[in-house]
C-alpha cells in the first residue's frame, strides 16, 4: 500500500495538537520521560514516512517536534522507544479511556460504537497472537494476528478508542510462549467477537461513557452467546449476519404444526415482511443510492446445527435486511434488539460500519496501526493504544484526506448524517425519518 506524506505544515499542526493531548490523555503515567516518549513516538506516526517501525521512527527521532531532543542518537532513540513500547509496564487502558472521554467532549456524543476486525498476515511464528487460522473477512486460511478495535462512530469522522488482541490456543496454553510474550495470566483464548464482546462490556461498565448501540458482524455460533451478553448490560446493538442463518418463521407450514425454521434471506423475501425504501449517500461516494429495506418481528434463533427453533429470547429480536431494486433477493441481514426504531434508521446505524472502513484506510493504517513488529502482548497494546491517538491527533487537526484530496476536518461539534428520506412500501406501518 502506497501511503502518502502529510505536508510540512499539517505535520507541525498536528505536533501541537498532539502537545495539547500528552498532558490530557497520558496523565496516568508516572513519569515525565514517559509523557516525552509517547510524545516522540506519536510525532513518529505521524511524520515517519513508511512502515511505522520503532527503527523508522527513531530514524526521524531529533526532527523538530518530534519530542526527542536535538542531538540525540539515533540508536539511543531506537533503544529508549522500544523499552517505552515493548517493556514499560505502564497501562495503556486509562490512556483509551482518556481518549474516548475527549472525543466525546469535542466531537459530540458518537451515534454507535462499531467493532472492525483488523487482519494482519505475518511471515514468521512469533509475533504475539500469530497463527494459522481460517479468516472470514480473507475468506481462507492465513498465518496472521486477529484483533479487533471498537471505534466511537458518528456519520462525520469515527475514532477507535479500544482494541482486543485474540490469542489462538497455543498462545494461551504453552507456558514457555505465554511467558515470553508477556500475556497476563487472566487472558484467554477466544473467538474474535468473543474477544469484542468483553472488550465492549468492559468499556460499558467502567469507562463512564454515554452507553450507545454497538455495530458488529457476528457469526451464527457467536450470536446467542453475544446477544445474551450485551442484553444482561443493557447494551442495544445490531449484529451484522449471514442470510444462512436459521430463523423461526413464526408460523406454520403446511406439514409442520408450529413455526418453521428457515433461512434469514426466505424469511425476509416472504410477503409478511414488512418494508420501506431509503434514499441516502453512501460514505466515501458523491452520488446517492436507493436501497430496499426489509423487516421481519422477532425473529427466534435456531441453534446451529439443530432444525428446530431456540427459545424465545426474553428481548424480542428484529431482523432486517438490505437491497437494492435491480437484486432479486436481499444481500445483507442485521439482528438488532432495537426493533422499536424506524428501518431506516437501523440502516444507517449499520452503514457506520462503512464509515469506520473508510477512515481506517485512510487515516489509522497511515498511523501504523498494523505496523508493530514486537513479540509482546504489552508491546502490541502500547503500540495500537498510540497508533489510536494519533489517528485522533490527524482528524481533530483536520487533515484527513477528504475524496477529493482537500482537508476534512472534524468540527468541534457533531453534524449528524443527513437523514434519510423513506417511503412506506407494501405491508406494514409508516415509516418515520431516522
Amino acid at each position: 500500500m502506497v501511503r502518502a506524506v502529510l505536508p510540512e505544515e499539517s505535520t507541525k499542526e498536528i505536533s501541537e495538537l498532539i502537545d495539547v493531548l500528552i498532558p490530557l490523555l497520558f496523565e496516568s503515567l508516572p513519569r515525565r520521560d514517559q509523557r516525552n516518549w509517547a510524545r516522540a513516538y506519536l510525532n513518529g506516526l505521524v511524520r515517519t514516512a513508511g512502515r511505522k517501525t520503532v527503527r523508522n521512527i527513531a530514524g526521524a527521532g531529533s526532527g523538530s517536534g518530534s519530542g526527542v531532543g536535538i542531538g540525540a542518537g539515533a540508536g539511543s532513540v531506537e533503544q529508549s522507544l522500544q523499552q517505552f513500547i515493548s517493556k514499560s509496564p505502564w497501562d495503556w487502558t486509562p490512556v483509551r479511556r482518556a481518549l474516548a472521554r475527549h472525543l466525546e467532549q469535542t466531537t459530540g456524543p458518537p451515534s454507535a460504537w462499531v467493532v472492525r476486525p483488523m487482519v494482519v498476515e505475518k511471515a514468521g511464528d512469533r509475533s504475539v497472537g500469530v497463527g494459522r487460522q481460517f479468516v472470514p473477512q480473507l475468506g481462507r486460511t492465513a498465518n496472521c494476528q486477529q484483533a479487533g478495535g471498537i471505534w466511537l462512530a458518528s456519520g462525520g469522522a469515527s475514532f477507535p478508542v479500544e482494541w482486543a488482541l485474540t490469542l489462538p490456543g497455543p498462545w494461551t496454553s504453552e507456558l514457555p510462549r505465554r511467558r515470553q510474550a508477556g500475556i497476563p495470566d487472566t487472558a484467554r483464548s477466544l473467538t474474535p467477537a468473543q474477544d469484542a464482546v468483553h472488550a465492549v462490556q468492559r468499556m460499558a461498565a467502567t469507562w463512564q461513557l454515554q452507553r450507545r448501540p454497538v455495530v458488529m458482524e457476528v457469526a451464527g455460533g457467536d450470536l446467542p452467546q453475544s446477544a445474551e451478553a450485551f442484553a444482561l448490560q443493557g447494551i442495544p446493538f445490531v449484529f451484522k449476519v449471514d442470510g444462512s442463518l436459521p430463523v423461526s418463521s413464526g408460523a406454520a407450514g403446511r406439514h409442520t404444526p408450529g413455526p418453521r425454521t428457515v433461512p434469514a434471506r426466505e424469511l425476509l423475501d416472504s410477503p409478511r415482511s414488512r418494508r420501506s425504501v431509503v434514499e441516502w449517500t453512501p460514505y466515501g461516494r458523491a452520488e446517492g443510492a436507493v436501497t430496499l429495506l426489509a423487516a421481519a418481528a422477532a425473529p427466534v434463533l435456531a441453534s446451529p446445527g439443530e432444525d428446530r427453533a431456540a427459545p424465545v429470547q426474553a428481548t424480542p429480536l428484529l431482523l432486517f435486511g438490505a437491497w437494492t431494486e435491480a437484486d432479486p433477493l436481499p444481500s445483507e441481514f442485521w439482528v438488532t434488539n432495537m426493533g422499536d426504531l424506524p428501518l431506516a434508521r437501523l440502516f444507517l446505524l449499520a452503514r457506520l460500519a462503512d464509515r469506520v472502513s473508510l477512515d481506517f484506510a485512510r487515516t489509522c493504517e497511515p498511523a501504523g496501526i498494523r505496523d508493530f513488529e514486537g513479540r509482546s502482548f504489552r508491546g502490541w497494546h502500547h503500540h495500537a493504544t498510540l497508533a489510536s491517538v494519533a489517528h485522533a491527533a490527524t482528524l481533530l487537526g483536520g487533515r484527513a484526506g477528504a475524496p477529493d484530496g482537500r482537508p476534512a476536518p472534524v468540527r468541534s461539534r457533531r453534524e449528524p448524517p443527513p437523514g434519510p428520506r423513506t417511503r412506506r412500501k407494501g405491508p406494514g406501518g409508516p415509516e418515520c425519518p431516522g
